[in-house]
Parts: structure tokens; sequence; C-alpha cells
């Protein structure tokens, strides 16, 4: 594990460094969605982290958000994002991270997420903790829901879809502290993995939005399920993240949402 975890921070920072010195210079912009974008430097991040991960386990599986690079019968599989928050980058907006998560036989046993901007890396793996830049890091110990601050985002079809998150928006913001949306699932997991969110929920995400971040709150010992609280698969259709202590009170906000 000791070497694996070495390739992904190495990977990771070298990727981070790139993006960071081009913030604010990106040239092309191609849409996936009428808000789904992606740019030359998800791509060119993603090359850098794909080719430092091949040199070291070419026989290892990948996939990245912009392309499944390697299939094959290997028993661990990489999970890449190689920019996550690219609307923030596309505009100069310096919220942003990389996530690179490593699976073995289906579980998820290693996650890093680096954000280049304020340099914190966060490491966490199976049965041995989180950390950020070194340090141990645990969930807050906020108990009750209305005195929590929590983190989501919305889904890229909102404009056509009526499963676009504005209802729990809405039913949340009544009853909590405070809610934000800063455009990276990654690094909202990991701020609820420190302490700094109470608790998440988002939908329609991808694997490599949550590989990293959903074991960062588990070995952070946070708690992560689906909106009905059932075990979450990397589908990312519906995913709820907290402290645990507050998880049941925002089941039940999230029920009382059409989008559930």
């Amino acid at each position: 594990m000791e070497s694996f975890k070495r390739v992904a921070i190495r990977a990771a920072k070298k990727a981070g460094l790139l993006l960071k010195f081009r913030l604010g210079r990106v040239r092309r912009v191609d849409y996936k969605g009428a808000v789904n974008l992606v740019t030359e430097m998800d791509l060119l991040s993603e090359k850098v982290i794909v080719s430092s991960i091949r040199q070291c386990y070419p026989n290892h599986r990948l996939l990245a958000e912009e392309r499944t690079v390697k299939e094959g019968d290997s028993p661990y599989r990489w999970i890449i994002d190689p920019l996550d928050g690219t609307t923030n980058y596309a505009h100069g907006y310096p919220t942003f991270c990389i996530s690179i998560a490593l699976e073995k036989d289906g579980q998820v046993v290693l996650g890093v997420v680096y954000d280049p901007m304020r340099e914190e890396l966060f490491v966490a793996e199976k049965g041995k903790g989180a950390r950020r830049n070194g340090r141990k890091i645990c969930v807050s110990s906020t108990l009750k829901l209305s005195q929590s601050l929590l983190a989501t985002g919305f889904p890229y079809d909102l404009r056509e879809s009526p499963t676009n998150n504005f209802d729990h928006f809405r039913n949340f913001s009544l009853r909590v502290h405070a809610v934000r949306r800063a455009g990276a699932a990654a690094l909202d997991l990991c701020y609820v993995a420190a302490g700094h969110f109470d608790g998440f929920w988002e939908m329609k995400l991808g694997p490599w939005d949550l590989a990293a971040g959903s074991l960062m709150v588990e070995e952070a010992g946070g708690k992560v399920t689906d909106f009905q609280g059932k075990p979450l698969g990397l589908d990312g259709k519906r995913v709820l993240a907290s402290n645990g202590k507050i998880h049941r009170e925002m089941i039940k906000v999230l029920k009382m949402g059409r989008s559930s």
C-alpha cells in the first residue's frame, strides 16, 4: 500500500502543479452538455496522472472521468478525476482539486485528494484513518441538524430534469445554519471528513467524484449512504455523507423532496 500511496500522491501533486500554473490561462472549453464543461486542462491533467500510474503499474485497470483508459482482469483499478471543479477552473475561480482512488476487488482501499491552491493533501487508507498534510482528521461533533453547516451541488442536467436538487436545497436551507455550494464534490467530502462541513448530499455524480472522498469520510469516522440510508455504490445517483450524528435527520429532510 505504501508504494501505491506514493505513486498516487506524486501523480496528484504533479497534475496539481500544472493546474495551478495554468489557472486563468484556459484557451479551450468544450461542452458535454449545456453546463457540463471540459477544458484542455482536464485532458492534460488526466494524461499526467495516467502516465504516472502506467509507468509503475502497466497492468492495472484505469477509469478516468474523460475516458475509460484501460480495462483488463487486474484486481486493481484506479479511479481518477483529473480536475474536479472544471467550471470553477474555467472561470479562474480557485476552488478545484485532483482526486485519485485505488480499488481492489471492487473495494476502494486508497483515496488521495489534492487541492493545489491551498496545498492541502488529503489521504485515506482503508482501516488506517484519514489525514490532511500528514495530520489525522476526524468528522465534526455536531449533534443537531439545526446547528449544522452543509454542502451540496447541482446536477449538470438541472435545466432539463425536474430531479435537480432545488427542492432539497430549499428544505435544508430552512433547517440548518447554512448550505454551501463550492462546485467540487471531492473537496466537499474531504471537508466533511475534516469537520468543516457536518454533512453533504448530491445526486448524479460519477465514481471519479466519489471514490476517494467517500473513503475519506468513512475513515474519518463519518457515514456515507444513499438518500435512504442504504449502502452506497459508486454510481453516485443519490449520495449522503455526514458526521454520522445528523445522518438520520438528513434522511428525514431528503424524504420531503420530490427528487428523492
